[in-house]
């Protein structure tokens, strides 16, 4: 590795990568899977990365460090929206991220990357690129315009897709003025965006979401799909399937998920059948999809799992006869290419970029349109109703991930981006 202070590597050599990862929850949420997973395999391709994080933060590598950026974590899920209290704010940071909060705004982007830029003012040399995944703050554009630093930036999809979404599915006029103060942050990424060097994106469908929403050119938006590890997310062995049950990893409080709809879709078919729901997730109070859940009386037969560990989620997905992505909209989805490879059928909608991730309907996948209760009990109904086409299409299904998708060839690739890059920048 080379030492702090030398000049940037070899065009061909091993390249030093300071990754930026706002917040990234060990064991759900896309931010930190992609986070420890795509450091891990561009550590085995013989580069250095050091992650740069705020809380929560994600796990990493043992050869991966971890250089923790302490928010003030106004939005952890213990304390969601605490008021911090004056002997907290210790720097200007911190002030400008409460100044941020009490105008309604989601304040972590903005002040986290303001937070790294202060760190690697102060490591001038020590790094190549700085790799920036999804915070797109006003610190990035210091990193490039003050430090000289390339940086390239990942956008899954454009967050303003789920401003749209929820301020669409909003149930009062207080609830949409509350979530376009939310998401008003977004008016930074877009900003942001469209003055990156370099933008990589997971999917054709978020390339073009991209280019229309955050209007960046689209010359400099590159996709690299994210990726699986077929070694760990397969059928587990002895694993009996339990019947009707169907398994799905969905976000109760992000309407975009469309998790309500999967629940309507379990009430409608509980009427005629045994089926059992379990979410991959932490249940919220006061979100549609909560309310949806108790209208129906849906306490006996849905329950929620979360906070486990990746062997757990597979042991899941190996008891279920059928997962299911409810999604409104989806930049790539983790959690369907995960439930592929391992050999669970796929009950998904075709939302955002799932039609290019999951494949052929009736082949590698069952496909339904999103936003429609009745065609996903359906769809449900019919892929239980046929064990040889579950068997079929679960088969199929694993198979499309390991001829496309690891987390290997993710690094590869984004690797061929750092390099075109640096040639970019000089």
């Amino acid at each position: 590795m080379p030492l702090a202070g030398e000049p940037r590597s070899n065009a061909n050599g091993p390249l030093r990568i300071a990754y930026l990862a706002y917040r990234g929850k060990p064991h759900c949420g896309g931010q930190g899977v992609y986070t420890r997973h795509l450091t891990k395999a561009l550590v085995d391709l013989g580069h250095h990365v050091e992650v740069l994080a705020g809380p929560p933060y994600p796990v990493v590598d043992a050869r991966v460090p971890l250089v923790p950026l302490p928010s003030l974590e106004l939005f952890n899920d213990q304390f969601p929206m605490r008021k911090p209290r004056i002997w907290e704010l210790k720097t200007k940071w911190d002030i400008a991220e409460t100044v941020s909060f009490n105008t309604g705004n989601f304040s972590e982007p903005m002040a986290f990357s303001l937070r790294a830029w202060e760190h690697l003012a102060k490591r001038r040399g020590e790094f190549d690129l700085v790799h920036d995944n999804q915070c797109l703050g006003w610190g990035l554009l210091l990193m490039q315009r003050r430090e000289g630093l390339p940086v390239l930036s990942t956008i899954h999809h454009p967050i303003t897709v789920d401003r749209r979404l929820e301020i669409a599915h909003a149930r009062t006029r207080w609830e949409r003025f509350g979530k376009r103060r939310w998401y008003s942050f977004t008016k930074m990424q877009t900003q942001v965006a469209k003055r990156m060097t370099r933008v990589m994106t997971v999917s054709e469908s978020s390339a073009k979401d991209i280019a229309s929403d955050h209007r960046v050119d689209p010359g400099r938006i590159h996709v690299v799909p994210v990726g699986v590890d077929p070694e760990l997310f397969l059928p587990v062995p002895g694993v009996q399937r339990v019947p009707g049950r169907i398994v799905t990893t969905a976000s109760a409080d992000v309407a975009m998920k469309g998790l309500k709809y999967l629940l309507e879709a379990t009430a409608k078919l509980r009427t005629e059948r045994n089926v059992e729901l379990v979410i991959i997730g932490r249940p919220k109070e006061d979100s549609a999809s909560t309310a949806v859940f108790e209208d129906l009386g849906l306490t006996d037969c849905v329950s929620y799992v979360h906070d486990v560990p990746d062997q757990r989620i597979v042991e899941l997905y190996s008891e279920a006869e059928l997962a299911c992505v409810p999604s409104l909209y989806e930049g790539f989805s983790l959690p369907a290419i995960e439930a592929m490879s391992c050999g669970v059928p796929l009950v998904t909608t075709t939302g955002g970029a799932l039609p290019e991730v999951t494949g052929t309907h009736g082949e590698t996948c069952f496909q339904v349109p999103a936003g429609d209760s009745e065609a996903l009990a359906a769809g449900i109904r019919a892929a239980l109703d046929d064990p040889d086409a579950r068997a079929r299409v679960g088969e199929a299904g694993r198979q499309r991930v390991i001829d496309q998708w690891s987390w290997r060839h993710t690094a590869l690739r984004t690797v061929e981006q750092y390099r075109a890059l640096l040639a970019e920048t000089g």
